[in-house]
């Protein structure tokens, strides 16, 4: 599943381009590790269901919590409906006792700067799981910014790939020839010239010391901030 969720790309205080995904690894298989060991395999025609969403993944999970686990003391309370599965899936190092496992979810998802997960228990009779993005929150600023800031016939002139870098400078200080040209999946070429067309409109400014300057970079102008 991992190959489905998506990548965020930012630019770090160290200068250089790096990769957030879209959830912590741990949350999202210790999620699913969970429901196979604590689900009631009693319930027939019934089944474990990952979904995903643009904003959020839910793990959904036959039967209700097991034995003395509630959803208010689920993160401190130890106990195991499947002990068997557990013990073999703990022998490959997939999986702890329940409590254990939920705690570092939350850690995981604080770490990530994402809301804490959710746990409910649809119907009574199963436990449903849900990690939320940060997609949302970060569409609706990137977006509030470009109405207040740019004119609608201004920002419509431009390409798929101008756009990509405009909203890219939106959450970013700075853009270089090499980022762009990640960001946007074309050549440094394609990439020069889309920036070089952004800095003529006067959305972007241009840094450096000459057209050679291995340092330079553009940023939004002032006005567009």
């Amino acid at each position: 599943m991992n190959f489905q969720l998506r990548e965020f790309q930012y630019l770090d205080k160290d200068g250089l381009f790096k990769i957030i995904p879209e959830y912590p690894e741990f949350a999202w298989f210790e999620g699913i590790v969970n429901s196979l060991t604590h689900r009631n395999y009693s319930i027939i025609g019934d089944y474990i269901r990952v979904s995903l969403y643009d904003d959020r993944l839910e793990i959904f999970s036959p039967g209700k919590l097991p034995n003395i686990v509630t959803l208010d003391n689920m993160k401190n309370t130890r106990y195991s409906r499947n002990p068997r599965i557990a013990r073999v899936l703990s022998e490959f190092g997939w999986v702890k006792e329940l409590n254990e496992g939920v705690k570092r979810i939350y850690d995981e998802m604080d770490g990530f700067y994402l809301n804490n997960p959710t746990y409910s228990e649809p119907n009574r009779n199963s436990v449903l799981l849900v990690l939320e993005n940060s997609i949302t929150s970060r569409t609706l600023r990137v977006e509030d910014r470009i109405q207040k800031n740019f004119d609608e016939s201004v920002f419509n002139s431009l390409n798929e790939y101008e756009i990509k870098i405009v909203q890219f400078l939106m959450t970013n200080e700075k853009i270089t020839v090499k980022i762009a040209s990640s960001l946007t999946k074309r050549s440094d070429v394609t990439s020069r010239n889309n920036l070089k067309q952004l800095e003529s409109i006067g959305i972007l400014q241009w840094h450096g010391s000459n057209k050679k300057d291995p340092t330079q970079y553009y940023t939004l102008s002032p006005k567009y901030k």
